[in-house]
């Protein structure tokens, strides 16, 4: 998270907070774009962009992070309404909550993430996604399914879990 959070601040002063134009359903596609392009790397074996999965899995981290500020505040008519310390501070609680609740299901699932592989963690975040654009299709009118919020924090998890089998190995952590 700490890389993450890096990233975004560096961002953040690159660009100032031009994100908080996006409306959410913007942020689900934008998270689209980065998983799309992990699992056609996965598939394909190979990317013609030097970029990698990395760099990916850390997008849809704080792409979720900017979609669950853009839920609590709403988008924003202008890109500078947000100062780069509001920001970081922003962040720094929702990555909070999200660790919160990766604690709390870690518990209740005993850990059972680090027998998976990274590939089903791409399919989880794209099925995740799908889940939203529905859920943000009927404007929120569900009938028994959590909200946009819980599929933004699910996804961050799920790249955070990749995050962690791409710095440390899959056969380290399924043990």
């Amino acid at each position: 998270m700490a890389e993450c959070r890096q990233l975004f601040a560096a961002k953040l002063h690159d660009y100032g907070a031009a994100w908080r134009i996006m409306r959410p359903s913007s942020v689900t596609d934008q998270i689209y774009i980065k998983a799309n392009r992990i699992r056609s790397i996965e598939t394909k074996g190979v990317a013609l962009v030097q970029e990698g999965v990395r760099p990916e899995f850390i997008g849809i981290v704080n792409y979720a992070i900017i979609g669950l500020i853009q839920l609590e505040l709403g988008p924003s008519e202008t890109a500078d309404c947000m100062s780069a310390d509001e920001a970081l501070a922003a962040y720094d609680r929702k990555a909070a909550a999200a660790l919160e609740l990766m604690l709390r299901k870690n518990h209740d699932y005993d850990e059972a993430w680090r027998g998976m592989r990274v590939s089903s963690y791409t399919d989880l975040i794209l099925m995740k996604i799908f889940r939203t654009k529905q859920i943000e299709l009927l404007e929120g009118d569900t009938l028994v399914s959590e909200g946009v919020d819980a599929n933004y924090m699910d996804m961050m998890n799920y790249a955070v879990f990749g995050l962690i089998k791409l710095t440390f190995g899959e056969e380290e952590n399924a043990e």
